[in-house]
């Protein structure tokens, strides 16, 4: 696809910017900002869950209760993340 665009004011001179600090084109530098646009709209459209489904289920975590307590397990690995003790039933 051929595109003609028009920037002026600030745009054009993001686009400088960026063609100075990465020494790319003016075309790549676009191609790069549309691919990443399209992955940030993509991200958020897309449930992160449908992505890992290929992956639950696959290994081997050596814990055989782990279907029965996901959701502690779950909470116990948020609250270390985070820094917070484990909520209790």
């Amino acid at each position: 696809m051929r595109v003609n665009a028009r920037f002026e004011g600030e745009y054009e001179r993001q686009v400088e910017y960026l063609t100075e600090a990465t020494g790319m084109g003016v075309s790549d530098v676009l191609k790069a900002s549309v691919e990443y646009y399209y992955q940030a709209v993509r991200a958020k459209q897309k449930p992160q869950l449908t992505s890992l489904r290929a992956f639950i289920g696959k290994l081997d975590s050596g814990r055989g209760d782990i279907a029965s307590r996901y959701k502690e397990v779950v909470g116990e690995a948020v609250a270390a993340k985070h820094g917070k003790p484990a909520r209790k039933k």
